[in-house]
């Protein structure tokens, strides 16, 4: 990808947060939600949300294509116009998903329920990132309904966009769908740190990418309380040294399907992501200077050298 963005959409993550319609006051939760200040926290959005399943329950939950684009898409929110333009999300494209999968948007409504306790954790996380990473961005957050998928897109320059609808049908992430939107979003959210040098890269090694993904959920993890794969740790957890020499000997490949982007909806997969974990959290553990330390793991853009120095081997035990 000439413009590479780190986002979700390529894993085989697929949902988006739904709106529970007999919560009070619901219009005052799908609001957008702010945060004072710039260390406090970005902008959240949830209103595309509502405006969706205002139009959906409107047409007895069976929307045409020109309703989504005209009454939801076209009058959305900047985060969801981005989240549409990179990701092909159309009236066309979430009519025909709402025809062949209609659950996915029913069930999703469920998720709304926990967007005020999610708001409130994320704005502790984002704390913790400010106070551990003084250069970190604030750019926004939207969470809005999709096509099925990504479960979520972050970069650089958009911010982070979330399709809800996406996230709750996954079933191999937190169970307790609270954490799982706040792990998801922290992970998300240190893409939106990383180096652009590094995450721009258009033929990445199994290296490469796994440490980028492996760092976000290391760092995400720090701020979060938790990953945003858990699967993929119950799936390794006993094998370390086995999976890990593999992964020694691929790890200057550019062919990725071994180790990343081939979960799906029932198996987690990605176990690059596991790797670049245990990589990012030796290189922090051997770390004289943890401060330092993290300042190097979300501006890295040597993924050879940083291997070199993280102390890390097939196997490694850490704590």
């Amino acid at each position: 990808m000439g413009t590479r963005r780190i986002d979700s959409s390529m894993k085989v993550r697929a949902l988006a947060l739904g709106i529970i319609l007999a919560l009070p006051s619901m219009r005052a939760v799908c609001a957008v939600l702010t945060n004072p200040g710039p260390t406090d926290g970005p902008v959240i959005r949830i209103d595309d949300v509502d405006r969706f399943y205002r139009v959906y329950d409107a047409a007895g939950s069976r929307p045409t294509a020109e309703q989504l684009q005209h009454d939801y898409l076209d009058v959305g929110s900047d985060g969801l116009h981005t989240f549409a333009k990179i990701r092909n999300i159309t009236g066309v494209n979430m009519a025909a998903t709402l025809e062949k999968t209609p659950a996915i948007y029913s069930d999703a409504k469920r998720c709304a329920a926990v967007l005020p306790a999610v708001r409130e954790r994320l704005s502790v996380a984002m704390g913790r990132l400010a106070s551990l990473y003084p250069s970190a961005k604030f750019l926004p957050i939207t969470v809005a309904v999709g096509r099925g998928r990504p479960v979520a897109a972050g970069g650089p320059t958009d911010g982070v966009m979330v399709g809800l609808e996406a996230l709750c049908s996954v079933k191999y992430f937190d169970a307790n769908v609270e954490d799982r939107f706040v792990h998801v979003i922290a992970h998300e959210y240190i893409h939106v740190q990383q180096s652009e040098s590094l995450t721009k890269d258009e033929h990445p090694t199994v290296l490469e990418v796994s440490l980028i993904e492996g760092s976000a959920e290391f760092m995400g993890e720090m701020i979060s309380g938790g990953v945003a794969n858990p699967g993929v740790w119950a799936e390794a957890k006993g094998n370390e040294k086995e999976i890990e020499t593999a992964f020694v000997r691929d790890e200057d490949k550019t062919d990725l399907s071994n180790w990343l982007f081939n979960g799906t909806l029932e198996k987690p997969g990605d176990l690059g992501y596991w790797v670049g974990y245990r990589i990012a959290k030796s290189y922090y553990q051997h770390a004289a200077d943890k401060r330092r330390a993290i300042r190097d793991i979300l501006e890295m853009n040597d993924p050879k050298g940083f291997l070199a120095k993280s102390g890390w081997h097939p196997g490694i035990d850490l704590n």
